[in-house]
C-alpha cells in the first residue's frame, strides 16, 4: 500500500520550523538564520521513500504582522492550515504559553487534521521545564502525538518521520522520486542570497531586505553567471549593507556563491548590486514583482 500526503510545519517566528525541514531532508532547502520571521514564503519540499511520498509545506512564522509582507507571511501559514493531512505544531520548552503560541492553538482547533506537538531544543532545556512544557499544551489540546526533539542535532528526527508516515493516507506519488522541491532554483539562488544578508548585517536592516534575481543563464563550460539585486528600504541602509570599502557587500557576494556552487554543483560567477526601493513591504505592486503574489 502506498502513502502520501502533505505537512504542514507551523510555529512562531524562529522556533526552528527550517531547521527541521533541512534535517528531515538532508538538504539545505529552507533559508536557516537566528533571525526571527526568516521564512517568507511556502516552500514545498517532497520526502519519498519506497512506499511513501510525503510532501512538507514550511511556512512563514505566525506573528502580529506590522505591515503588508507581514499580513502576506501570516495569511500564508494560516491557509496552510487548511486542507493537509498532518500539522506539525514546533514550539520550544517554555515557563508558560505566550500569546503567539495561544494564537495558533486557537487556529488549528478551527480545522480537522491531525496535529502533532513537536517540542524543539530539548537537549538545551532541564528535563522539568520540557515536562512542564508537554503537560500545559496537553491540556490546551488533544495531540495525536507529542514529540520531544532536537532538529539542529537530529534527535528523535527519524522518529517523528516513522510517525508521520504512520499518518499518511492511501495515495498516489504526487512528485518524480528524484524531485526534492517544487520551487524554481531561481527561488532557491535568492533565499541564500538573502540568508547570507541577514547573517551579516545589523538588526535594524534585514526585514527591510529582499533579492531579485535579475539574470540566470548557464554557459557552455557549465558555469552559471548570476545578478541579483539586493533590495532595501532606506539610502542609510545601503550603506551598511555595502560596508567600509565594500567589505560586507563582498562577504554577502563570497558567502553566497560558495553555497550557490554546492547547491548547483557547478561554477558560479555571482554579481550583487544594491538597490533602495523605499517602503517596498508596503508597496503592493513591489510585492508581487519579488514573488508575493497572493497579495491582495
Amino acid at each position: 500500500m502506498y502513502k502520501s500526503g502533505f505537512v504542514t510545519i507551523v510555529g512562531r517566528p524562529n522556533v526552528g520550523k527550517s531547521t527541521l525541514l533541512n534535517q528531515i531532508m538532508g538538504e539545505k532547502l529552507s533559508i536557516v538564520s537566528n533571525k526571527p520571521q526568516t521564512t517568507r514564503n511556502n516552500i514545498q519540499t517532497i520526502l519519498t521513500g519506497e512506499d511513501y511520498q510525503i510532501v512538507f509545506v514550511d511556512t512563514p512564522g505566525i506573528h502580529k504582522p506590522k505591515h503588508k509582507l507581514g499580513e502576506f507571511m501570516v495569511n500564508s501559514a494560516k491557509d496552510s492550515i487548511k486542507e493537509v493531512d498532518l500539522v506539525l505544531f514546533l514550539i520550544n520548552p517554555d515557563e508558560e504559553i505566550g500569546r503567539g503560541d495561544k494564537f495558533i492553538l486557537e487556529a488549528l482547533k478551527e480545522q480537522n487534521a491531525p496535529v502533532f506537538l513537536v517540542v524543539n531544543k530539548v537537549d538545551e532545556n532541564s528535563h522539568d521545564k520540557v515536562a512542564k512544557t508537554l503537560q500545559m499544551y496537553s491540556e490546551e489540546y488533544n495531540f495525536k502525538e507529542i514529540i520531544p526533539i532536537s532538529a539542529l542535532k537530529g534527535k528523535n528526527v527519524d522518529t517523528l518521520v516513522e510517525l508521520m508516515k504512520k499518518y499518511m493516507p492511501e495515495g498516489p506519488q504526487y512528485y518524480p522520486e528524484d524531485m526534492i522541491t517544487d520551487v524554481q532554483e531561481r527561488f532557491i539562488v535568492s533565499e541564500i542570497v538573502r540568508e547570507k544578508a541577514l547573517r551579516n548585517l545589523r538588526d535594524e536592516v534585514p526585514h527591510g531586505i529582499a533579492v531579485d534575481v535579475i539574470q540566470m543563464k548557464q554557459s557552455e563550460n557549465g558555469t552559471y553567471h548570476i545578478e541579483v539585486d539586493l533590495i532595501c528600504e532606506k539610502d542609510s541602509h545601503k550603506g551598511i549593507i555595502i560596508g567600509k570599502n565594500g567589505v560586507s557587500l563582498k562577504k554577502i557576494g563570497e558567502t553566497s556563491r560558495y553555497e550557490i556552487e554546492r547547491f548547483l554543483h557547478a561554477k558560479v560567477n555571482l554579481k550583487v548590486w544594491v538597490k533602495v526601493r523605499k517602503e517596498w513591504r508596503d508597496n503592493n505592486l513591489l510585492l508581487k514583482e519579488l514573488g508575493y503574489k497572493k497579495m491582495k
